[in-house]
């Protein structure tokens, strides 16, 4: 141990200025990571939420919503994407949360009843006990986190009669999932959805999910449950020619493949008419898909905002 040591001691300083960098940098990172739970704690006051902390099984979730989330015959649930999952490509994250959600932007442009309902472990829940880096990696869509969510929906929506869920990449894949577990659920909208896991990882060259389920793989939805999927044609996270295979087998399902669009732009600018569409259909004397390709016409000019290419 002794003539270990002093090898230690002999070393030169260039390289304990190189471990001493290390270590800060990962501490750094540690706290900031940390720190994102706030920073969207923040975001949701902005919009006039509140944050809660509920119970499903056997996770804990965060809930933001509003006070007093009115009344009404359906309520919108959102689900957010995966976060960062990683740091690097082998790198797990200490905390998967990350500061800028799209899910809950889209919320707080929603008018109606809307709560958004966190995944496992995110928004600075790591130190529930049922926590481990597996919930937001190869697990992050397992039986267990999709049944906990579910509690934790059936809680949220005890006074409404309809559900709508809205889930954005990874959520979208939730969103699929749970709408299996939920008899409420009256239709789906996915944005830019990972709905075919085994494609995505195989695509991107990563480790498959060993303990995630695949919407791509599971039965199809029942045509009770309206389908409504945006796909981003410049998306590179999830590109839409991934989930072609899925979408042919889910009966009447609508998509809008939308040309300048990314995984995260600009979704914002047509979300009043996405939650138009949300709404139980009508005869208007025109058919839903007529919608739809009128929406696609007037949406095709608009422009790709840079900071999410």
């Amino acid at each position: 141990m002794f003539i270990n040591s002093l090898r230690l001691l002999a070393l030169p300083v260039s390289h304990w200025l190189r471990a001493a960098f290390a270590i800060v940098v990962t501490l750094l990172m540690s706290a900031c990571s940390n720190m994102a739970h706030l920073a969207v704690d923040d975001q949701a006051r902005g919009f006039g939420l509140q944050r809660l902390e509920v119970t499903g099984k056997p996770f804990k979730h965060v809930v933001y919503r509003a006070a007093r989330i009115g009344t009404g015959r359906t309520l919108h649930v959102y689900i957010e994407g995966d976060g960062i999952p990683w740091r690097r490509r082998t790198v797990v994250a200490t905390d998967p949360t990350a500061s800028n959600n799209l899910m809950l932007r889209l919320m707080g442009r929603d008018p109606g009843p809307s709560v958004y309902v966190g995944r496992p472990c995110y928004f600075g829940l790591l130190h529930d006990p049922a926590c481990e880096s597996d919930v937001w990696t190869f697990s992050r869509y397992s039986r267990q986190v999709v049944a906990s969510m579910a509690v934790v929906i059936r809680e949220q929506a005890a006074d409404f009669e309809e559900l709508v869920l809205l889930g954005h990449s990874g959520g979208g894949a939730l969103a699929m999932l749970l709408a299996e577990q939920l008899p409420r659920v009256t239709a789906v909208v996915t944005v830019a959805g990972n709905l075919n896991v085994a494609g995505w990882t195989s695509h991107h060259a990563y480790t498959p999910l060993y303990g995630s389920l695949d919407p791509s793989t599971r039965p199809p939805l029942p045509p009770r449950v309206r389908q409504l999927h945006l796909l981003g044609e410049r998306d590179r996270k999830v590109p839409p020619e991934l989930i072609d295979r899925l979408l042919v087998r889910q009966p009447g399902a609508a998509v809008w493949r939308l040309e300048r669009y990314t995984h995260s732009c600009c979704w914002s600018e047509i979300w009043s008419r996405v939650l138009h569409w949300t709404r139980p259909p009508r005869d208007e004397g025109r058919s839903a898909s007529q919608s739809l390709q009128q929406l696609a016409r007037e949406i095709a000019d608009h422009a790709v905002d840079p900071q999410f290419e």
